[in-house]
């Protein structure tokens, strides 16, 4: 990737972290923030957008070092095992265990007696559903062998970066980080290809 395709990958996935954010922060505390817009009350709307925003950008840092790391990862992984077909195996393996680890550790340290197991199910199967239509995409946009990377990816490294909101376990921050982080690194999937210059449209020109 050329110097400026970077910095300009970078600046537009900092974007997408802010604006995300931004708006996942003014939904889930709609009830308290209804009333600025109600009295109009510029000030206390730009300060907590500001607020939203350099959240957001955290968020986006976040998401592009792990996004990174699992490049490097990746390619680690392809000269360990030396087959693809054996690599995704793991990496499919992998997306089962930390998966089922979301759910049960989960429930095991913040469920409360009585608690349902039902809704930790529920963010553990958005997470997959949401990563396996961006992993179609991500192969529609490559090659077949593209799927499974790329959901692996949004699963696992997604969760790992996760990580700080999982340990507070506040419900606000758990939403607040988790849809930000699976925007941003589904934003940065889909457009490494058009700013590798590696795109199918890219290979023929």
């Amino acid at each position: 990737m050329k110097s400026r395709n970077w910095v300009r990958f970078f600046l537009s996935t900092l974007i997408v972290g802010g604006v995300a954010t931004s708006i996942v922060g003014f939904i889930l505390r709609w009830s308290e923030y209804e009333k600025l817009f109600l009295s109009f009350n510029i000030v206390e709307i730009i300060a907590v957008l500001f607020w939203l925003i350099g959240v957001g950008f955290i968020f986006s840092i976040i998401s592009q070092m792990g996004f990174f790391a699992y490049l490097t990862v990746h390619r680690f992984g392809l000269g360990i095992f030396r087959s693809v077909s054996l690599w995704n195996s793991v990496q499919i393996l992998l997306i089962i265990f930390v998966l089922f680890d979301l759910v049960y550790f989960r429930y095991q340290f913040f469920a409360q007696t009585g608690d349902s197991i039902v809704p930790y199910i529920l963010v553990a199967v958005v997470i997959l559903l949401f990563s396996a239509v961006i992993a179609y995409f991500k192969q529609k946009q490559t090659n077949k062998d593209a799927f499974v990377p790329a959901l692996f990816f949004m699963v696992v490294v997604s969760v790992i970066e996760w990580m700080p909101a999982l340990r507070v376990n506040d419900r606000d921050w758990l939403y607040l980080m988790l849809f930000p982080i699976l925007i941003c690194n589904a934003y940065q999937l889909l457009i490494l290809p058009k700013m590798t210059n590696d795109s199918p449209k890219a290979k023929k020109s």
